[in-house]
Order: structure tokens, then C-alpha cells, then sequence
């Protein structure tokens, strides 16, 4: 199974995907919660230079939750990452693909809600 949902959005730059990743996430009812520049990061950390990448910690309060009713303890595995990385020829787009990411924990419920989410990051992604 994969573990995340991807779309290369060609001929682009990282800021112009950011915001159109941000809007779609949004219009399919997720907030972005935590923003990593890793890049930057890297470079301060470790003086390394690396192509852009991004991590939004992205979270549908409605869906949260819901798991977090279910399953008190999955909030460790909160908020869904969705990853920005510049590669040739424009910007990648990753999410995480939600039933893989629960597959750790034996629950049906809840991997029906992660399913739930994996369909709405899906249509997310696929908005860019």
C-alpha cells in the first residue's frame, strides 16, 4: 500500500503551489495547523543547502474528533502531513495516505474514518 497521495504539478514554483495547496485543503474542510521549512531548517541546523520542501500539518476538526473519540491515543499520529518539495520540472505534492498511516492501530472504526479522510485529501490533492 502506499503511504502517500501525489501530484506533480509541472512548471511551477513552491509558493504559488503552497498557496493552491492551502486553498484546496481548505475548500475540502482541513486547516493547516503546523508549517516545517525544511529547507530553511536544514540550512541553519546543519548548513546544508537543499531544494525547497515544506511540511503542512493539515487537520479536519469534524474528522479529528471523531478519532480522537474513538481511538483517545491517535492524536500522536495527528495532524495529516502534506509535503512540498521542489523536484525538475516543478513541485511535487504529497499527503499522507491516512488507512496506511493507521494501520498500526486495530481498530475498524477507525480505520473507516481514516478512509473517510484519505477520500477528502484525496480530492484535495487532486484540486491543486
Amino acid at each position: 500500500m502506499d503511504y502517500t497521495i501525489n501530484r506533480m504539478i509541472p512548471d511551477t514554483g513552491i509558493d504559488d503551489v503552497d498557496a493552491r495547496v492551502r486553498k484546496a485543503l481548505g475548500d475540502h474542510g482541513f486547516g493547516v495547523l503546523t508549517e516545517i521549512d525544511v529547507k530553511a531548517t536544514m540550512k541553519k541546523k546543519l548548513d546544508v543547502e537543499m531544494p525547497a520542501y515544506r511540511i503542512l500539518g493539515a487537520c479536519n476538526p469534524k474528522m479529528a474528533h471523531q478519532a480522537i473519540g474513538i481511538e483517545p491515543r491517535v492524536g500522536a499520529m495527528l495532524p495529516c502531513n502534506v509535503i512540498l518539495r521542489e523536484v525538475g520540472g516543478g513541485v511535487e505534492v504529497s499527503a499522507i495516505e491516512p488507512v496506511a498511516s493507521m494501520q498500526a492501530i486495530e481498530n475498524a472504526e477507525l480505520t473507516a474514518v481514516a478512509g473517510e479522510v484519505r477520500d477528502l485529501l484525496a480530492k484535495a490533492v487532486a484540486a491543486v
